[in-house]
């Protein structure tokens, strides 16, 4: 797997900060987060699983939504807590690798289910009359298997581009994750064309889907004009909880992937951001703000403990 190229076999990751208290800091605050993505999104997707009041598409999507926040998370947070704590922050050159792809691969996912979220919405209220003909389970299930197929080319071409890579010398990874964009200021060769390769790649993916997500929603809250006060009352809730996590986690996104390779300070903590920050707080967005995922979950506790009382 190693290029011929390579000299380097491990690098190391200089992770959010070289300061001990610091550290002590990101180990708490980010054990907190990951354990609450993770606890949050399983019960969502028990919810969904178990519950038969919320078996339409929407939530069909937001259970690998939730699936794909809890991937996309663990591919860097546990490394994140653990190296707050060791002295010697190093990862192989495999396992830099393994990184680079899971993280493409899940954050991918990520993107593809917030459009087929967004496309769910806008048949759902656009073309109330044709949706379950349009978006019957059948439907459902090949649009989440070419998501996932769309997903791992787009992850492959990223491991392709990171391969390429030689890396002479320096392996000090300014960064606390491995991905493309601090590889490329390690690797000892002009890298424009990577670059620009990764531009048009993961850039264009965040930018382009941000933009169609965007004109789709814009589409669907115009057409809420026809509808009842409390028809759109419930479309605007569940709407708004899409756009708030679709601008949450593109923003940081097409920041990092569309900008040059160089070092800003804030790199970093807007990285940290759309990969910890943004899948802790979806199941959030999704429950507090979603009355039939609370009312499933009520039942779903209620059905438990009555169940456990009688036992």
């Amino acid at each position: 797997m190693i290029h011929q190229k390579n000299n380097v076999t491990e690098f190391v990751l200089l992770g959010l900060t070289q300061d001990p208290l610091r550290q002590k800091m990101v180990f708490l605050i980010f054990l907190i987060f990951y354990m609450g993505t993770v606890v949050g999104s399983m019960l969502i997707i028990v919810t969904i699983k178990c519950s038969r009041a919320i078996g339409s598409p929407m939530y069909f999507f937001l259970f690998y939504l939730s699936f794909a926040d809890s991937c996309f998370s663990t591919s860097t947070a546990p490394r994140l807590i653990v190296d707050a704590l060791s002295a010697k922050k190093v990862i192989s050159y495999n396992e830099c690798m393994t990184q680079v792809f899971a993280l493409h691969l899940f954050g991918c996912m990520e993107i593809f289910i917030l459009i087929l979220m967004a496309a769910d919405r806008y048949v759902a209220i656009c073309k109330p009359l044709h949706y379950p003909r349009i978006m019957r389970r059948q439907v459902c299930h090949i649009l989440i298997v070419l998501a996932w197929i769309g997903s791992f080319i787009h992850s492959i071409a990223q491991i392709i581009l990171a391969l390429r890579l030689p890396f002479c010398g320096p392996n000090l990874i300014d960064h606390y994750c491995c991905d493309l964009q601090p590889l490329l200021k390690l690797a000892c060769m002009d890298t424009y064309m990577i670059n620009l390769l990764l531009v048009t790649n993961s850039g264009a993916i965040c930018s382009s889907s941000f933009v169609i997500l965007m004109i789709s929603y814009v589409v669907i809250l115009h057409s809420l004009r026809n509808h009842s006060a409390e028809g759109r009352k419930k479309a605007l809730s569940t709407c708004t909880s899409h756009i708030i996590v679709v601008v949450l986690f593109f923003g940081p996104c097409i920041f990092i992937y569309t900008c040059p390779p160089t070092t800003f300070p804030m790199d970093k903590m807007v990285a940290v951001f759309y990969t910890i920050g943004t899948p802790f707080l979806n199941p959030l967005i999704y429950t507090l703000r979603n009355a039939e995922v609370k009312n499933a979950m009520r039942k779903l506790w209620h059905v438990k403990t009555a169940s456990e009382n009688k036992a």
